[in-house]
């Protein structure tokens, strides 16, 4: 706000705020008239920041009074907004805005106040009369011994019922261009204190230790489990279901309390129903390894004993029913049978033939979706043998299967995912049980859950849709309201194996120097292939699609080659760590998601199953891309032109040739011929002589007239005989044996110009041929690395002492003589194909095998962790060469080595190169775990800490944008880029090189060098294609690569702290911290959900953030004491006045040097660490203990009731900025079913960060403290969400 203060010196610039956005601008010294960079509105400094005086004399004022002139703008400037220059602008007595009068309106009423006003005329003609004689530009008039500016408040404020007609000057026009609003002068500390409010606060402990809080039976869990503070902080309901089995459970001890808890809230949900007349459902979200599948057998179990003899359970492959057999025999449903669905016909189950009358059906999601010759599904064979009526148990085991029901826009929903639907609509009576640890990684996958009653009928959302959109809009925050709405509502329960023991290290692999020689070669190679292949396609530029399905596959191939040379690169650290592993008498796990099967098929098929070497995975794949896919022109095949030329022949041969042989009596008809040629074509004696005997006649096949064959044209091409006259034009030329008509002569020609476009075909094909052969030869003789996992296995000891867990069949070994590799299936004998991995697994938990290699398709479900049942306790290390492709899987994929009932926690290694590029299948997966976090354990900071790589967001977008702008010189940069310094030359040779490289990954496109610089264009959708950006910059040299990938990150750090100033950041979960948190009364019930009885409930917090003088003073006293501390420790005041007054800080070096952390006296200690260089710019450090003693108290008492902006705040009391002692509203318990009143109250806020979803969470400081955690509504928005809320209520009852 503008101050009260002097203006700032001369030399320093004046900070006020933009009158159009509200930006705070910088005013350089001496300026008066400026335009806002970012809006383009053209303003001028408010009249209390003015120059007292400038050096100019003023000018003469004219001899007569004339309208001033107006104020010139700059070059360039657009007109200044809000300004009618139609109109008198006049400012209002009251607010001070200024108004557009129109000329003769004496009496009108303010906008923007309200306030009735008046025009003043006499100082309003004074005005007018000074004006002309002011300064013609317009501005404030200079100071001098004869020339005062007169005030002008033109307006007066009129009296309720008083009426002043005056007449206004016509045409007059007052020389102010102002904008609508005055800029303001900037508290900087208020707007640096606002800043760290809005950043929220400090991230305490993520999870808590987890008892279940409302049933005290059964054992504890054998392993600590933890559930996440926000999700702790919610009670789920009264638990009122009495278990048949309890007894049974005493006694065998099978199950512990969490199990138990999970059975009965299950039981208990399953009695309602949703308001679809469908029965609800429940979700059990617990961590991999909690122990879901005794859990769900214990379901079977408990239903069992109700009578209800029939369940389904689907899950994720037929090797697990081996696991659900196990787990029903733990929990003493040894009667229950199990069912494969896959080993049994398609024939009705309950018939005599098959006769299954009860028991587990265990079916597969492959299965689910499965068919038989004849049309008949395994989902129709199931709901035939359930019945319509079933009301028994349809497990969804592992249920982020059926993900993707609801698919991004442009796909299509999967299979698996329309099925899991189909089955649930088919059985409305079933009781459904969601089953999995990462079932909810995204909001859109929840699609499938339509029993948790989220949404439809009786909820805030009509549809998924909708509800999807809800918490899109709400980010993170709103994911982790839905899990813990869920819980409240006693539908949901997730808790998960504390991974305290459990280390997490992100190792950088570097790249050695032969793999950074290879793959800059590598890259250079791809960059002229994609040349070539331009080139080449010029061949097939008719067939556009052949031409995409190039291209397609040469982007995949790209793709695959370059992450298969990343997973390559860490071989040697994987070797590494795992021998260091076990010489530390630990075992090791490697994860990785491709075996590179697929190539290895197809170069044994080429080669035989004995070679060489191991197979390269990336050469295979140029192989095969170039082998198949190369663009060659149509062969000229000799067999079809024989062809061509025979119908040819044919064609002219089949012409009518009528000749009649014998004495046939002559036409009177002559051949009429020219003067010149009657001699060449007069028959001879001779001719008639000869064939006096056997005379031949002919029909010209023109006039259809019998003709002497002397007399008619023979054509030697189709044999046809005509009069020379009757053709057209007429014929005059020699009669020769070879002549040939007009149609053959023209045929002639083309076989002449067809035989030169086969032989130029001919060499063109040829040419093509022998490119693409150099082009292979090529590929053979670069430096490739070999497959991975071969690779691997052969440094460790080859597969006697490695245990392979995955889903190939077959593998390459190295020959006993140590020369070459032998191709042989992965079972020996006396194992089938089906068992192995189970065999392989088993060798590794009895410590046969020390290292095991686990992909994807092979360890679904499998336990690898160090358990206390198995012979092998080693500690696991688990090692991931690959990060999968997804954070679900990720966590599945954590989840093998980290379980129940282990002697020892894992030690994760996850390993990345340190190309840029290779972050992108970071990004990924980071993307997930940001709202796996939130979703599958209630708190996004739950989840793995890898989000430093999530740049595939809003903000990388932009961020993205931002770079190419720069890079296509449309913009400059917001940063200097990497290796570059402040001057042009370095940043534009950056450019130039930045643009090479764009080109030859294809991003640049139609690329041209214009002025001796490169030019081209960026499509619209590629400018914030974050995904395909990363992909492509995988193709490049590493030095660009990685300068390229610094320049993105650097961009998106800008745009991050922009939103972070702008309210706009997503934080997720913000913490309050406050010296002293009170709840000020009792929370008020302002909601109550119908079919759970939980409740919407609105707390009332008071806060005290404050630290006193003396608290201060012993802080820095006591870091003095050490004597180790900084020489900038210390006291330090504001170098600036606002409002009369300076502001004071303790500041102290932080945990990093150069960094310190600051406590105001308002608001303690802020999250954010200042730089020494920013403190000493604001702030001056102060040795008088009296005066820091004097202003710090002086602080202290002023905040506790009034903000840092001061009397004239904008918001008033609302205002929080600063403020010690504060009252905070937390709207707690279930949220959903009233999100949509919330949102419409929150959109009505003034300030930005009040419109967005926040969730909060806070620890009450007294002597029983209670853990809130909520949605935070702002003060001003309490009377609207309470209204909305009872209008909600209403409707309800």
């Amino acid at each position: 706000m503008a101050g009260g203060s002097s203006p700032s010196p001369a030399a320093a610039p004046v900070q006020v705020r933009c009158a159009g956005c509200r930006d705070v601008l910088a005013v350089g010294p001496g300026m008066i008239e400026f335009i806002c960079p970012k809006c383009r509105m053209e303003q001028r400094l408010p009249p209390q920041l003015m120059p007292k005086s400038t050096s100019s004399p003023p000018p003469k004022s004219p001899a007569k009074p004339s309208l001033p002139p107006r104020t010139q703008p700059r070059r360039g400037a657009p007109p200044a907004q809000g300004v009618d220059p139609t109109k008198i602008q006049l400012p209002c007595a009251h607010c001070q805005a200024v108004l557009n009068v129109p000329h003769g309106l004496a009496r009108f009423r303010c906008p923007l106040c309200g306030v009735d006003l008046a025009v003043d005329h006499a100082k309003l003609q004074n005005f007018l009369a000074s004006s002309n004689s002011a300064p013609p530009s317009g501005l404030a008039p200079a100071s001098g011994p004869t020339t005062q500016a007169p005030p002008a408040p033109f307006l007066q404020i009129l009296p309720p019922g008083v009426a002043q007609p005056l007449q206004l000057v016509p045409g007059a026009t007052i020389p102010m261009v102002l904008p609508a609003a005055e800029p303001e002068e900037i508290n900087e500390v208020a707007i640096d204190v606002e800043r760290e409010e809005d950043e929220g606060g400090t991230v305490g402990e993520t999870f808590t230790d987890y008892r279940p809080p409302k049933l005290s039976l059964g054992l504890s869990h054998p392993d600590p489990v933890v559930e996440t503070s926000s999700l702790s902080a919610v009670q789920p309901p009264e638990p009122t279901y009495k278990l048949n089995i309890m007894d049974e459970l005493d006694e065998t001890k099978a199950l512990s309390c969490l199990q138990i808890e999970t059975i009965v809230y299950a039981c208990q949900r399953h009695l309602h129903h949703l308001p679809t007349g469908d029965r609800a459902g429940f979700f059990i979200g617990d961590g991999a390894g909690v122990g879901k599948g005794r859990t769900i057998a214990g379901l079977i179990w408990e239903n069992w004993q109700q009578g209800r003899h029939k369940a389904v359970w689907v899950s994720v492959g037929s090797d697990l029913k081996y696991d659900a057999r196990r787990d029903l025999d733990d929990v003493g449903a040894k009667c229950v049978q199990v069912h494969p669905l896959n080993k049994l016909p398609y024939s009705k189950l309950d018939s005599k033939a098959i006769g299954i009358k009860n028991g587990v059906i265990f079916v597969t999601y492959s299965s689910l979706i499965a068919s038989s010759e004849k049309g008949r599904s395994r989902l129709q064979q199931l709901v035939q043998w359930c019945g319509h009526e079933f009301d028994g148990l349809l497990v969804f085991d592992e249920c982020h299967k059926a993900k993707n029901l609801i698919p991004d826009a442009g796909s299509q929903p999967t299979r698996t995912g329309k099925a899991v639907l189909e089955i649930q609509e088919k059985l409305p009576e079933a009781r459904v049980v969601y089953c999995s640890a990462t079932g909810a990684s995204e909001p859109r996958n929840l699609g499938y859950m339509v029993r948790l009653g989220l949404w439809g009928e009786g909820t805030s959302f009509d549809n998924f849709p909708q509800f999807l959109g809800a918490l899109e809009k709400g980010g993170v925050g709103a994911l982790e309201l839905v899990a813990m709405d869920m819980k409240a509502r006693g539908m949901y329960v997730c808790r998960t194996l504390s991974y305290k023991g459990a280390d997490f290290d992100i190792v950088e692999a570097p790249l050695e120097e032969r793999m950074m020689n290879m793959y800059r070669k590598a890259a250079e190679f791809w960059a002229e292939l994609r040349l070539e292949l331009l080139s080449a396609s010029e061949f097939i530029a008719e067939e556009k699609g052949s031409s995409n399905q190039i291209w397609r596959l040469y982007w995949a191939s790209h793709q695959r080659f370059f992450r298969h040379i990343c997973m390559s690169a860490k071989v040697p650290a994987v070797v590494r760590l795992a021998k260091e592993a076990l010489a530390e008498n630990k075992c090791v796990v490697i994860g990785l998601q491709s075996t590179g099967e697929a190539r290895t098929e197809e170069a044994v098929t080429k080669y035989g199953v004995e070679m060489e070497d191991f197979v390269s995975g990336p050469r295979e794949l140029l192989l095969k891309l170039v082998e198949e896919n190369y663009p060659l022109p149509p062969k000229p095949d000799s067999f079809q032109q024989g062809e061509e030329v025979t119908e040819i022949q044919r064609k002219r041969h089949s012409a009518l040739d009528v000749s009649f042989k014998g004495r046939v009596r002559k036409v009177a008809k002559m051949v009429d011929v020219s003067d010149d040629d009657t001699d060449d074509y007069s028959p001879s004696e001779s001719d008639h002589e000869s064939t006096e005997s056997d005379e031949e006649f002919h029909m010209c096949q023109i006039c259809n007239t019998e003709e002497e064959k002397s007399l008619l044209l023979h054509c030697s091409g189709c044999s046809r005989h005509v009069h020379p006259n009757c053709l057209t034009p007429p014929w005059t030329g020699m009669l020769t044996d070879d002549w040939a008509c007009y149609t053959c002569k023209i045929v002639e020609d083309e076989e002449i110009e067809q035989d030169a476009h086969v032989t130029d075909f001919s060499k063109r094909y040829d040419a093509a041929v022998e490119k693409k052969l150099k082009i292979l030869d090529i590929i053979r003789s670069l430096d490739l690395p070999n497959n991975p996992l071969d690779d691997i296995i052969d440094q460790l000891g080859g597969p006697d002492n490695v245990a392979e867990i995955t889903g190939r069949r077959g593998m390459l070994i190295r020959a006993s003589d140590g020369k070459g590799v032998i191709y042989q299936a992965r079972n020996a004998k006396e194992v089938s194909m089906e068992m192995i991995n189970m065999h392989e697994k088993q060798q590794f938990m009895d410590g046969k095998k020390l290292i095991a290699i686990i992909s994807e398709a092979g360890s679904a479900g499998v336990s690898l962790h160090a358990d206390r049942r198995a012979k092998n306790q080693r500690r696991r290390v688990h090692i991931t060469l690959e990060l999968p492709w997804s954070a679900d899987r990720a966590i599945q994929q954590f989840g093998r080595t980290h379980r129940s009932n282990q002697t020892s926690a894992p030690q994760y290694r996850l390993l990345f190169t340190n190309l840029g590029g290779e972050k992108r299948f970071a990004s990924i997966v980071a993307k997930r775990l940001e709202s796996l976090g939130a979703l599958t354990q209630g708190d996004r900071r739950a989840g793995l800490s890898l989000s430093a790589f999530n740049y595939d967001s809003n903000y990388g977008k932009k961020a993205l944008t931002m770079m190419y702008r720069g890079i296509m010189e449309q913009d400059s940069f917001p940063v200097v880029p990497p290796e570059c310094s402040d001057d042009e030359a370095s940043i534009q040779a950056f450019i130039d090189e930045a643009k090479a490289a764009l080109i030859s990954v294809g991003i640049i496109r139609d690329a041209v060098v214009y002025g001796g610089k490169l030019a081209g264009r960026i499509v619209d959708s590629d400018m914030h294609d974050v995904a395909r950006f990363l992909n492509r910059l995988l193709g490049l040299a590493p030095n660009i690569q990685n300068r390229l990938f610094d320049l993105f990150t650097s961009i998106l750090d800008v745009v991050l702290h922009n939103a972070r100033i702008e309210g706009q950041l997503d934080s997720g979960i913000v913490d309050l911290k406050a010296k002293n948190i009170e709840m000020k009364e009792a929370p008020k019930t302002v909601h109550t959900d119908s079919l759970s009885g939980a409740s919407t409930l609105l707390f009332t917090f008071t806060l005290d953030r404050g630290v006193t003088w003396e608290s201060a003073k012993a802080t820095l006293e006591e870091r003095q004491k050490d004597g180790a501390g900084s020489s900038n420790n210390g006291f330090y005041e504001s170098r600036r006045e606002w409002m009369g007054r300076r502001h004071f800080i303790l500041a102290f070096e932080g945990s990093t040097e150069g960094m310190y952390k600051i406590i105001r006296p308002a608001i303690g200690e802020a999250l954010r660490e200042m730089p020494l260089t920013e403190l000493k710019s604001k702030y001056r450090k102060v040795s008088s203990i009296d005066k820091v003693s004097k202003g710090w108290q002086e602080e202290y008492d002023a905040s506790s009731k009034q903000c840092m902006h001061g009397s004239k705040c904008k918001i008033g009391s609302y205002c929080t900025v600063g403020r010690r002692l504060q009252e905070v509203n937390i709207l707690g318990g279930l949220i959903l079913p009233v999100w949509g009143t919330i949102e419409k109250a929150l959109a009505k806020q003034v300030r930005q960060i009040h419109k967005r979803i926040r969730v909060v969470r806070l620890v009450t400081t007294n002597d029983s403290p209670q853990r809130i955690v909520g949605l935070l509504i702002p003060n001003s928005a309490v009377e609207s969400v309470l209204t909305g809320l009872q209008w909600v209520q209403d409707i309800d009852d």
